[in-house]
């Protein structure tokens, strides 16, 4: 958990445009569940900002401010909540050559007395009591950080502490100087009269440069810069050590083990009467939350106990990915992904486990026009899920319903365990891995959207991740390609508001069907094999090379992400005034190019037909399909309408979005940073998974 991660010189920048204070509280009620308290409030508009600018006095004004963050990496499930350092200050020590951290607690005390004649332990704090001596509390921190659980994991970094008392004079808090005060690299206290020395200090302890190096480190050490999903599994090839799990994905996935073990045979001691019981798992969470990270897990631990695991989704785009750019050559790897109509027959014996992800897909029916009337579903999609094994685990998110025939609900799978017989376990995720980690992004995407109630509000700059508005297509494409050719991954995707054209001909030609003035590409290839200049089919277009010159779309991109994506808003979902309209599109014959053009500019998704959906189930259908778009980044969206007003209103509620080096482009980002994608495995290699028992270790690659 953190609340800001920012340069000193940054953070007095979004201060002065009066931002700073109303993120750091919208963070801390969304995190701690109780709005900040004025006196939080005012330490951060005081103190905090003081802090920054004698840093920025004392020529650090690059070092990274870390606002209110946890002191190890599983504090979220600490009893009593975790510790959280006021500020944690990241850099590089300028004659060490190594990271170089300052715990800080910001204290507007006054004036202190001494309680008790022979310590300085306790003191007295006019208008607050009794309170411990800071040192004490930075004692705690720095134990922690220090520890092989902190966000360094044990790396050696030169590390202290101090209470910043800008407030105070040394003689109005002379019991925090005096002879019987704690010692040690985190007991210093700076009053107003200590600045100068404040000002040597954070030269002597921090160079010039390499704050946002060291800063990226701790990012991928708490786990907020995640090893991409796909990345992780091709490093992997899908061995039982993928990712590491924090909190309450751990929390989520030692529930799942542990039910396998109580209620599943032993593969090497079949039991004379077999245990009967069935146990549905309902996770449910936002996108980013991990769910897709738990569930390969699992499989990949299951897996290696001997069990029989599937996974099952009900995106094609997913799959495709996980079968040809990760299990490519391996069959056994790939008939392990499924999909959730592949159970209309239960399986004889039943599964150990199956695990479901991306449930909010699933399908009244399991129907398909190129099956027989004999092998067609007659029965609920989610009962057959159900048949198929002992424990069936679902991965949940309502908020991503696309298409109206998808009916996954909490409510269907509840009534399903309970015909089922089975016991029910829920679970909720709600911490933030996908979009930088930053959750504040996730709930001004859903606000702006009107996905939920809450009032949007302009986008305050976390220093997690970057928003911008292009002017243009052109523009749009121009960033995307630069990041893709710099070495980030990258994508452009648009809603569905062009018609869709099948690849032309024997060369398989793609149309150029998104067409928005004199700026016309393709949509991805309609198509299960190459087309004209090596574009991919769809399934695998997110991930290979190639892909960068095709348009994507809500059903291509779901469970998928890239460092920078570009999403294009058509005229589907427009705003006016207050309000969004959205708008159904009508198509025209281009007898000269002989395919459907744009008559009235609207949505041109067939699973969306006005015959279909009525008006509000529409409009709640493109909603979702943006928000599915616009949270498919890790680093950086940007976004464009076709729409002269969406567009305005966009940049207003994106605001002004250069500070410095907030933007995230490659030649801006540390060494750290910049992890190009893994090539797919090359044709006709072996790649043989790992076959172990044991849990992930914390020097494996990190995910979620």
């Amino acid at each position: 958990m953190l609340l800001l991660k920012m340069a000193a010189q940054d953070l007095l920048t979004l201060n002065a445009r009066r931002l700073m204070v109303p993120h750091l509280a919208a963070r801390w009620q969304h995190f701690r569940g109780t709005p900040a308290s004025l006196t939080e409030c005012s330490a951060w508009a005081e103190s905090l900002v003081s802090l920054a600018g004698d840093l920025v006095a004392a020529g650090r004004g690059n070092v990274e401010m870390i606002v209110e963050c946890a002191a190890t990496i599983d504090d979220s499930d600490r009893p009593g909540g975790p510790r959280l350092i006021d500020v944690v200050l990241v850099g590089r020590h300028p004659e060490e050559n190594r990271p170089s951290v300052q715990l800080v607690e910001l204290k507007r005390w006054s004036s202190v007395t001494r309680v008790e004649r022979a310590t300085a332990d306790l003191v007295y704090v006019e208008g607050m009591g009794r309170k411990a001596h800071p040192a004490l509390q930075l004692q705690e921190y720095y134990n922690a950080f220090t520890s092989s659980r902190g966000p360094f994991h044990g790396l050696s970094i030169e590390c202290g502490g101090f209470a910043y008392l800008h407030n105070a004079t040394d003689e109005s808090v002379r019991p925090l100087l005096d002879v019987g005060a704690p010692t040690g690299a985190y007991a210093r206290i700076y009053t107003s009269d200590r600045q100068e020395q404040l000002l040597s200090d954070l030269r002597r302890f921090f160079a010039d440069d390499g704050a946002s190096s060291v800063a990226e480190i701790m990012m991928q050490g708490m786990g907020l810069r995640n090893t991409p999903l796909l990345d992780a599994m091709i490093w992997s090839h899908g061995a039982d050590t993928v990712f590491t799990l924090r909190g309450r994905q751990k929390e989520v996935a030692d529930q799942i083990l542990e039910t396998a073990t109580r209620i599943l045979p032993n593969p090497r001691r079949p039991e004379l009467i077999p245990d009967e019981r069935r146990v549905v798992f309902l996770v449910t969470g936002g996108a980013g939350t991990g769910k897709s990270a738990i569930g390969l897990q699992m499989k990949a631990e299951l897996e290696a106990q001997g069990r029989t695991v599937k996974y099952a989704s009900g995106s094609r785009a997913f799959n495709g990915a996980m079968q040809e750019h990760v299990g490519y050559g391996d069959s056994e790897f790939r008939e392990s992904f499924t999909y959730f109509s592949s159970f209309v027959t239960p399986p004889v014996p039943p599964l150990d486990v199956l695990i479901c992800d991306e449930a909010h897909r699933l399908r009244d029916r399991s129907t398909s026009r190129f099956w027989k009337p004999e092998q067609q579903g007659t029965g609920p999609q989610v009962d057959e899920l159900l048949a198929a094994s002992r424990l069936t685990v679902f991965f949940l998110d309502e908020a991503q319903s696309v298409r109206p025939n998808e009916v996954g609900t909490v409510e269907l799978i509840e009534e399903a365990a309970l015909r089922h017989g089975a016991r029910l376990a829920r679970f909720n995720l709600r911490e933030q891995f996908r979009c930088g980690g930053s959750d504040a992004y996730i709930r001004w995407v859903r606000a702006v959207l009107g996905v939920t109630d809450e009032t949007a509000a302009p986008w305050r700059p976390d220093g997690l991740m970057h928003i911008e508005v292009a002017d243009t297509p052109e523009e749009l494409e121009r960033i995307i390609r630069t990041e893709a050719l710099a070495g980030a991954s990258a994508r452009m995707v648009a809603g569905y508001c062009w018609p869709w054209t099948k690849p032309q001909g024997d060369e398989k030609r793609l149309e150029a069907d998104v067409r928005i003035g004199d700026w016309h590409r393709p949509w991805n290839a309609d198509s299960d094999g190459f087309c004209e200049n090596e574009a991919p089919p769809s399934k695998i277009w997110s991930v290979h090379g190639n892909g960068l010159d095709q348009i994507g779309c809500v059903y291509t991109a779901q469970g998928l992400e890239w460092d920078w994506c570009g999403v294009i808003m058509g005229e589907d979902m427009v705003r006016r005034g207050d309000r969004w309209v959205y708008r159904r599109g009508k198509d025209r014959h281009d007898s000269e190019a002989g395919v459907k053009r744009v008559a009235v500019p609207g949505s041109f998704d067939p699973k969306v037909k006005a015959g279909s959906v009525d008006d509000d189930e529409f409009a709640r259908l493109v909603r979702h399909a943006y928000h599915v778009l616009m949270t498919r980044a890790s680093r950086a969206t940007v976004l464009y309408s076709t729409d002269p007003e969406t567009r305005a209103y966009l940049k207003k509620m994106v605001g002004e979005v250069e500070i410095h080096g907030l933007r995230p482009i490659w030649e801006n980002l540390p060494k750290e940073a910049r992890r190009p994608r893994l090539p797919r495995p090359r044709r006709g290699r072996k790649n043989p998974r790992k076959r172990t028992s044991g849990r992930a270790h914390d020097t494996e690659a990190r995910l979620f």
